[in-house]
């Protein structure tokens, strides 16, 4: 079976592979020829993934799946949210939205936060599927750790061992990540297509 990932984000690609099952082709965007910037406009993580995966399917004909990512801080009242990508401006640095992060907590001591990703799976014009995961945690007070993207240096999962997602390796990670329990419903609904 081949399948597109409507992502541009090759962190992204290197995190699902692994996941996914054997004899499963993965495509990335440039795989299918799709160069342009995929939108993103509805205000929930849901809308995004669906939008997405939706458009490859109209414009490509090709069955895909599309995730959105928001991180969710409660002092600051669930943002950013499905703005996470793009909490400091347009430009979408990683590093320029942690910093707006640690400057918004301050010194605030909720710091208690979740990661949920939405995966949009369309495999055909009638056939859209819907899988997602969530992983709670905090906000560090500074960044930690050299892997990962986004907010990985500063977000610590409740389940690990206080170390932020960047300062664990990526098998580590998708031992506990939001992205990998989203993945896993999608990989057992892929398992019950071939």
């Amino acid at each position: 079976m081949r399948l597109c990932f409507a992502s541009n984000n090759a962190h992204k690609l290197d995190e699902i592979r692994p996941l996914l099952p054997p004899g499963l082709e993965l495509l990335s965007l440039a795989d299918i020829g799709c160069h342009e910037e995929l939108p993103e406009t509805q205000p929930t993580l849901e809308g995004n993934a669906r939008q997405k995966a939706q458009y490859v399917w109209d414009h490509y004909g090709v069955a895909c799946f599309a995730d959105d990512t928001g991180l969710e801080v409660a002092a600051l009242g669930g943002e950013p949210g499905v703005y996470s990508a793009r909490y400091a401006g347009p430009q979408r640095e990683a590093a320029d939205n942690v910093a707006k992060l640690l400057r918004e907590l301050g010194d605030e001591p909720n710091r208690q936060a979740r990661f949920r990703t939405v995966i949009a799976l369309v495999l055909s014009a009638s056939d859209v599927r819907e899988f997602s995961g969530e992983v709670p945690g905090t906000i560090a007070t500074a960044p930690s750790g050299e892997r990962g993207f986004g907010y990985d240096p500063v977000f610590i999962p409740s389940e690990g061992d206080g170390r932020t997602f960047a300062a664990m390796t990526l098998a580590e990670k998708n031992q506990l990540s939001h992205r990998a329990r989203a993945v896993a419903g999608l990989v057992e609904q892929l398992k019950t297509l071939n």
